[in-house]
């Protein structure tokens, strides 16, 4: 029982930042219908500026230094570089392309800088745990379920109460009306981009903290397990960015915790059970779980 209460405790603290990377991901398949390969490098970016800060500034100017940069970048990406391209809607496919080179030109320098060292980001809470009855628990990843549920409620508090976020849910309904409407399209998605930045930097932090050993080169590629997670519940939907990465953590840390029983499937079975999940939900719900059929005139 207390190896299950472990397992379930670690997937929330990895669902809860999972959650953080995927609505990055549906917030800008939402705005620009562009999958963000730059993603992780983005992510990598984010916790190399708080690595490298956070002795001078302290671990909250560090990290709020981090935030507004990688944000600053990721709208400029887009406002810069992405939209000066063809704006038909069905150019989005090239401007995913598009940002594969990006994600090779960023995760080539910062891992000419990184190398092969391990950076500590400062983050308060070190390698300190909390007792929760037979439970050992470290304060990183109740910190990282604290923190990422309310970015996640900051998040959705945007996509409900503000004109940015009723702008944002137009274009995703239908861009050519929301433009008729006066919507600046462009806007819409330099701030999604923004946004999506944001929550990567922030991810950063909690990807590389304790128990992880800390930064390195391969770090954002942890970002790519959030992929699985936007798909399982639907690239449209955030709660469905929730639901699916709460459910891959949970995936992916009961599959580690419980190693020894599933030595059939192979070693290192943890690694791929969250892109098992997503096949074997996609098999039956190809849209996702929160997905919605999109409706097509002829």
């Amino acid at each position: 029982m207390t190896a299950l209460l472990d397992s379930i405790l670690t997937g929330l603290a990895l669902g809860s930042v999972y959650a953080l990377v995927a609505l990055g991901f549906v917030v800008i398949f939402k705005a620009s219908g562009v999958l963000n390969f730059a993603h992780g490098s983005l992510l990598l970016l984010g916790g190399y500026l708080v690595a490298v800060l956070h002795d001078d500034l302290g671990f909250a100017g560090a990290l709020a230094v981090s935030v507004l940069a990688t944000a600053a970048l990721a709208g400029a990406l887009d406002r810069l570089l992405l939209q000066r391209g063809d704006p038909d809607p069905q150019a989005a496919h090239v401007q995913t392309i598009v940002t594969i080179g990006v994600d090779i030109v960023l995760l080539t320098d910062l891992s000419r800088r990184i190398g092969g060292d391990l950076l500590t980001l400062g983050d308060p809470w070190g390698d300190s745990v909390t007792r929760l009855g037979s439970v050992t628990v470290a304060d990183s990843r109740l910190a990282a379920i604290a923190v990422s549920a309310l970015a996640i409620g900051a998040v959705f508090a945007l996509f409900r109460f503000t004109s940015w976020g009723l702008a944002l849910r137009a274009a995703a309904q239908d861009t050519e009306a929301a433009a008729l409407m006066g919507v600046r399209l462009s806007r819409v998605r330099m701030l999604a981009w923004c946004l999506a930045g944001a929550l990567a930097a922030l991810a950063a932090v909690f990807l590389a903290a304790f128990p992880a050993p800390g930064l390195e080169r391969t770090t954002g590629q942890i970002a790519l397990k959030a992929f699985p997670a936007a798909i399982l519940g639907g690239l449209t939907s955030p709660p469905g960015a929730l639901a699916g990465s709460l459910l891959i953590g949970l995936t992916e840390a009961l599959a580690a915790g419980y190693q020894t029983e599933l030595h059939v499937l192979g070693e290192g079975f943890g690694d791929v059970a969250p892109y098992a999940v997503m096949v074997a939900v996609l098999l039956v719900r190809p849209t996702g779980l929160f997905g919605a059929k999109g409706a097509a005139r002829v």
